[in-house]
């Protein structure tokens, strides 16, 4: 005798209390009753009393033998698990000790970031190991897998775009974008002086290339040296398209400054095209010559073809226009503060020099990029600032409109297409703004080595992926990724222990708030999970 479940339609379950007995040498069932009114505690009970029906004495000191206590947290391991698995990142690392080491970093990355260590010590309060079927392991352990991950990167990357490709046509369109992340050390050996975009000042830094498709999904990334300048990392993309993505009649979407007169080159020798916006003094040499109007920028979305068979495309922006103008409002009030410690000082130090004084303010004005429309005056060891109005309405001109270039025809591509798709750089944006600061936190970065960094950038990709994924799937909630990640590391599991028999863990039932995070994710709990009872140490 025993309780038969049947799910149906995934919505309705039924459980009836059966029989099995042979006739004629056929195993046929019998229903005895239909049990599917009856509460969860009492199937249970019934599965209980069926299981010990020999002797039904051992069932008043089965209490005393049962063990239960707090297991470890189960639910954002097991979110991310499963995430990672449909999208491919699980298969792709494998299922070998230094693959599983890996996919723990970047589920770690997901739920808490922080350097290897950290790592470590959220495992012993994750069910990791038992999910993710892991052995012991330590922070050394996990810089040594850094070094893996960087000798296996393409090989990971190629398996991802296969898995994300296997039943689409492949890409036409790549998206390219350049960041820098400072370092706090200066050991770091691919750390070095360059353009800064973190503002911070005496710091090294490395330079951060991310390649996405037209939907901002991570293709691949590539850590260069901190000196590194932007058009020099495209070579290198250029090269993994043609060898390893395969694509054809590809699309390079850069940044202005990025793909210039030589990747131009570079791309046209691989029968590829490109667009990119054009930089304002490019965009006055153009009106100077009369290629471009500025009555065109009038236009909602104008566009003008020249003889060397390229395209440009013209329109206003008021919201760059208006941080243009806050940008140059605080330079002119930084300007006014510099003057104010100057006259300060010289009204002090009757001795010091004017010249001296004025000289550090122009230097400052000629840094700020402001020396075309302010002069800088001195009367009676006094300094002032005066605006050229009619040369700072000339600059303000061009602060709303930007120009795109490219070598796309008409018949292969509308004006409207060639702004959309500009306008997906936001995405690779988007992506380095999340892994550097919001959800991700690329830096501070605790390692040393070329090969470790490089490894840890490559981290930072793959669980951005699972955070992309997550905010796709969790759109319709009315909460951050983060936020849901962290309602589900509450849900923890009871361990349980019948005598000496090994434990288990028992997966309660979510709350509310929890089922419905997992049904939008699209993954279910399992009912009991292995305890395999490993401790990690650091």
């Amino acid at each position: 005798m025993y309780i038969d479940k049947s799910t149906s339609k995934g919505k309705y379950v039924r459980y009836l209390l059966r029989e099995n007995y042979r006739e004629n040498g056929k195993v046929k069932h019998k229903t005895i009753a239909n049990l599917s009114k009856c509460s969860a505690d009492e199937i249970e009970a019934i599965k209980l009393a069926l299981k010990h029906k020999n002797d039904l004495t051992t069932l008043s000191t089965i209490y005393n033998s049962v063990s239960l206590k707090q297991g470890l947290s189960v639910g954002g391991v097991w979110l991310i698990y499963q995430i990672a698995k449909q999208i491919g990142i699980v298969g792709s690392l494998g299922s070998t000790r230094e693959g599983k080491l890996a996919l723990w970093q970047v589920v770690a990355r997901v739920i808490d970031q922080g350097s290897r260590l950290s790592a470590v010590r959220l495992a012993s309060r994750h069910a990791g190991c038992d999910i993710l079927n892991m052995e012991s392991f330590n922070e050394d352990d996990l810089y040594t897998n850094l070094d893996w991950l960087n000798e296996n990167q393409a090989k990971i990357e190629d398996k991802l775009y296969k898995k994300l490709y296997c039943d689409k046509e492949k890409p036409h369109l790549f998206l390219y974008d350049v960041t820098s992340s400072y370092l706090e050390g200066k050991s770091n050996q691919l750390g070095a002086f360059g353009y800064n975009r973190d503002k911070k000042k005496g710091k090294k830094q490395i330079v951060i290339g991310l390649l996405c498709n037209e939907e901002g999904v991570p293709l691949t990334i590539e850590v260069f040296k901190g000196n590194t300048q932007d058009p020099k990392t495209i070579s290198n993309q250029i090269k993994k398209v043609v060898q390893r993505f395969g694509g054809k009649e590809v699309i390079f979407v850069g940044d202005r400054g990025m793909i210039k007169n030589k990747q131009i080159e570079e791309i046209k020798e691989e029968g590829f095209h490109y667009i990119t916006a054009i930089t304002k003094p490019q965009i006055e040499k153009l009106l100077s010559e009369k290629v471009l109007q500025m009555s065109l920028f009038d236009k909602e979305l104008a566009e003008v073809e020249t003889d060397e068979e390229l395209r440009y495309v013209l329109r206003r922006n008021p919201v760059r226009a208006e941080e243009i103008r806050k940008t140059r409002g605080e330079k002119s009030a930084r300007i006014e503060k510099e003057i104010e410690k100057q006259n300060g000082y010289l009204k002090i130090h009757l001795r010091a020099k004017e010249e001296v004084a004025v000289r550090k303010i122009k230097e400052l004005c000629k840094k700020l990029k402001i020396t075309d429309w302010v002069e800088i005056k001195i009367t009676e060891r006094v300094i002032t600032i005066e605006m050229d109005e009619d040369k700072l309405k000339e600059a303000e001109k061009l602060d709303e409109c930007y120009v795109l270039k490219t070598d796309l025809t008409k018949e292969q591509v509308s004006k409207e297409t060639i702004e959309s798709r500009y306008k997906d750089l936001s995405k690779v944006e988007w992506a380095f703004r999340t892994s550097k600061t919001v959800n991700l936190e690329m830096r501070p970065i605790h390692v040393v080595l070329a090969s470790r960094t490089r490894g840890h950038a490559f981290v930072v990709m793959l669980a951005y992926r699972i955070i992309q994924e997550l905010s796709k799937r969790w759109k319709s909630v009315d909460l951050t990724v983060e936020e849901g990640i962290e309602e589900l590391t509450t849900l923890c599991a009871i361990e349980v222990k019948i005598d000496a028999k090994p434990a288990y863990n028992k997966i309660p039932e979510p709350r509310k708030s929890i089922k419905e995070l997992l049904k939008k994710a699209g993954v279910d709990l399992p009912d009991v999970l292995q305890s395999k009872g490993i401790k990690v140490a650091t």
